[in-house]
């Protein structure tokens, strides 16, 4: 089934999220309607707080960006099979070359700016099948993993920006907080009682 996406301005993508267990209810079909609306919305990350339950928990997949050109052969065959869900993450320690990249969100639709986050990190997380998983990710796998991860932290791409940046940014922000922009997935407004 595919959830309407929570937009900017929702009380729940600012919370820090609460672990789960594997006894957590309807885990597998929330994880099999995160995957359906995830996809439905094109991204290439989705984390439950975006769908309003604020739990550690979200799913990657980098196959979209596995034609990217700037990329080397390994990175993009890394890429079309980069497919994972993450339960109750830590990200352990980051690390390599500081290195920037336009960035987007499905909370924040039409808004896209320069991130810059580290290139590796060691990263522990349960998988769909609660086994324990313990690895190291690097380059735009490790970019979409950090994103992702932020959101069950609290924190939006447009935290890691400039003052400027994010003063140039009020007016845009507030307009999606209200809905007041097009978009072509299922959206839920903090300031509308409606979705569409």
């Amino acid at each position: 089934m595919i959830l309407p996406i929570v937009a900017y301005g929702d009380p729940v993508l600012k919370q820090k999220a609460t672990p789960i267990n594997r006894t957590y209810t309807n885990l597998d079909q929330l994880i099999k309607n995160m995957w359906e609306t995830m996809y439905a919305a094109h991204g290439v990350g989705l984390a439950a707080p975006q769908i309003g339950e604020s739990i550690r928990l979200f799913i990657v997949d980098g196959s979209p960006f596995a034609n990217e050109t700037n990329l080397d052969h390994a990175e993009r065959r890394e890429l079309k099979t980069f497919k994972k869900v993450f339960i109750n993450p830590e990200i352990h320690s980051y690390y390599g070359v500081n290195e920037s990249f336009n960035e987007g969100c499905l909370s924040i639709p039409d808004i896209r700016e320069d991130v810059t986050r580290l290139s590796t990190i060691e990263i522990s997380y349960y998988n769909e099948k609660f086994q324990f998983v313990e690895e190291e990710i690097s380059g735009l796998a490790a970019r979409i993993v950090q994103h992702e991860y932020d959101h069950i932290e609290g924190i939006l791409f447009i935290d890691k920006l400039g003052p400027l940046k994010k003063k140039l940014l009020k007016t845009r922000l507030a307009q999606i907080s209200r809905g007041n922009i097009e978009c072509d997935y299922l959206m839920r407004f903090p300031e509308k009682a409606t979705i569409r």
